[in-house]
């Protein structure tokens, strides 16, 4: 696995967020860099702790112009009760159906678990990949320094 390269342009997509809204990637260019963060399963322990620290951190994320997108494979109405259970007010958005599709565009997909692997990218407002990162817990790198590298990065310049 080695996700899209630094440089292109990140594969477009259209997803549905946890109420049910389209979400197209294309949307923000010209306008907005985007920060995308895959994670694996709703409500599991280390994707909880993740998305609530990009929560309490959202702030930093938006005071750079920069909207914040999550993508899991789970379905949209496990996503919103996810996102109602934890406060999480940015995009969740449902790789569900076809099952890990927008994952697999990103190289991201886990074939084992039917789930994305852990990842982050940060587009500038061209579209194109500026920065990311995969599986930093699972390599042992500390969440708030992977969230301090995000928020770093996502200052669209």
């Amino acid at each position: 696995m080695s996700g899209i390269a630094l440089g292109c342009v990140a594969p477009d997509f259209t997803l549905r967020d946890q109420f049910g809204q389209d979400v197209t990637l294309s949307s923000y260019r010209g306008q907005k860099a985007v920060a995308i963060l895959f994670f694996p399963y709703a409500f599991s322990g280390v994707c909880t702790g993740e998305l609530t620290g990009v929560r309490d951190r959202l702030a930093e994320f938006l005071t750079f112009d920069t909207e914040v997108l999550a993508i899991s494979c789970d379905p949209m109405h496990a996503l919103r009760a996810f996102a109602d259970a934890d406060g999480l007010n940015f995009p969740l958005l449902s790789d569900f159906w076809p099952h890990g599709e927008v994952t697999r565009a990103y190289d991201v997909f886990n074939e084992r678990t039917g789930a994305p692997r852990r990842s982050s990218y940060v587009l500038d407002r061209d579209g194109v990949l500026r920065w990311s990162v995969h599986n930093p817990t699972s390599e042992g790198r500390d969440l708030d320094e992977h969230l301090r590298q995000l928020t770093l990065h996502a200052d669209p310049v």
